[in-house]
């Protein structure tokens, strides 16, 4: 269901009249794979010498998406065409993951492949203990995310090129893979508990469950229900 994000330009215009002038400027009429038809005004500018004003964004595309289509009064979101209600009670994170990625909901073997992928990147380089250890424990929990977040990229240096297709997936890789765990190592600096690593026989959500509960002295309890609710198993 992928589907290909390239407006096309069609036969139909706007015209637009400046009344102090009387000059007419011919704007062409773009047409999206999902949506409401757009008017292009790139060169709106260049040609009237007039900048739109639309604070928020409310009347204005600002950039085509082949991933994310969103009508907020409408109700409606859709990654790579399919409607998030199918997906939420359809699908699991990792197959929104890999659907978000490459375009398509993944084959058996190809979740396999994916699932596996992204459970041996789940580690994050130790210096990052000292990293956090930097912080207030009272920081705010998304200060602390934004903080570490944006310190991988001096851990893993080999992947920031965002010109480069590979780099951008092995990013997007580690991304995926590195989130539960700095998101529970944050947890844990908070409230002055040592750190959980992550195991690579657990899947995904049970992953994280582990790194947020368990102590080096217990590990957590995940109940049938609690496996159901946060794998779908």
């Amino acid at each position: 269901m992928s589907e290909k994000a390239a407006a096309q330009t069609t036969n139909h215009t706007v015209t637009l009249i400046d009344n102090a002038t009387g000059r007419r400027f011919e704007l062409p009429i773009l047409k999206g794979s999902t949506g409401p038809d757009v008017i292009d005004v790139r060169k709106l500018y260049q040609d009237t010498g007039y900048f739109t004003f639309d604070p928020g964004y409310t009347s204005t595309g600002s950039c085509e998406s082949s991933i994310t289509y969103i009508d907020g009064d409408a109700g409606v979101l859709l990654y790579r065409g399919y409607p998030i209600e199918q997906l939420a009670e359809n699908s699991d994170f990792m197959e929104c993951c890999y659907l978000l990625l490459y375009g398509d909901l993944p084959t058996a073997e190809q979740k396999r492949k994916f699932e596996h992928d992204i459970t041996y990147h789940t580690m994050v380089h130790e210096q990052m203990h000292k990293f956090i250890e930097g912080l207030r424990r009272d920081a705010h929990p998304m200060a602390v995310m934004v903080g570490m977040v944006g310190a991988l990229s001096a851990f893993y240096h080999d992947s920031t090129d965002i010109t480069n297709p590979r780099h951008r997936m092995v990013a997007s890789y580690r991304m995926i893979a590195k989130m539960p765990t700095l998101a529970t190592w944050a947890y844990k600096y908070s409230i002055g508990q040592p750190f959980v690593y992550p195991r690579n026989d657990l899947r995904y959500s049970e992953n994280f469950l582990h790194m947020m509960f368990a102590t080096p002295c217990e590990p957590p309890r995940l109940t049938r229900f609690w496996r159901r609710r946060w794998t779908g198993s």
